[in-house]
C-alpha cells in the first residue's frame, strides 16, 4: 500500500487520447481487458492521480492492478489502498530504462539472464513486448515490471 509514481508522458494510451488522464471507467475497462479480476476494487481518478482501494485475494493481483492503471499514459501517481488477504511477500519492481531486455533485467534481478521467462510470465497480461529474433532478448515497452520474489512462480 502507498503511493506509486509513474511517468505521466509515457504508457499505454487509452480513451480518446490527449493529455487528459483517463476516467475511472476507462481504467476499469483496461483492467478487465487485461484479464484481471478487479471485483472488490474501487478505482477513482483525481487529475493525474488514480486511487485504488478495496480487498483482493492475492498480493500478486493487487500488484498487477496497480501496474495496469499506472502504466497508462497521463497517469502520474497511483494511490494504492488495496488490502490483500494473502500474506505473500511483495514483489520487487523494476522501472524500465530505454533498451532494457528481459534477459538483462533477469540477470540484474536474479543473477541469471536465463530466468527471463519468470519475468515474462509475471507481466504478460499487463504489458506489451516486442520480440526480437531470440525471445530471450525481448525488448520491453512498459514503464514498470513486476519481478516475482526469487524462488516463487
Amino acid at each position: 500500500m502507498g503511493l506509486w509514481n509513474f511517468i505521466k508522458d509515457a504508457g499505454k494510451a487509452i480513451g480518446i487520447g490527449g493529455d487528459e488522464a483517463p476516467d475511472a471507467d476507462a481504467l476499469k475497462k483496461e483492467v478487465a481487458d487485461l484479464g484481471l479480476d478487479a471485483s472488490g476494487v474501487d478505482i477513482e481518478t483525481d487529475g493525474d492521480t488514480v486511487k485504488v482501494s478495496g480487498k483482493l485475494l492475492t498480493q500478486e493481483l493487487r500488484e498487477k492492478i496497480v501496474l495496469a492503471v499506472g502504466n497508462v499514459a497521463s497517469v502520474a501517481v497511483v494511490e494504492d489502498n488495496i488490502e490483500a488477504e494473502d500474506p505473500a511477500p511483495e514483489a520487487v519492481f523494476h522501472t524500465v530504462d530505454k533498451g532494457d531486455t528481459l534477459w538483462a533485467v533477469s540477470k540484474k534481478a536474479y543473477g541469471d539472464g536465463s530466468k527471463y521467462m519468470k519475468i515474462f510470465e509475471a507481466n504478460k497480461s499487463s504489458v506489451i513486448f516486442v520480440l526480437s529474433r531470440q525471445i530471450s532478448f525481448a525488448i520491453v515497452i512498459v514503464l514498470r515490471l513486476r519481478l516475482p520474489v526469487s524462488g516463487s512462480d
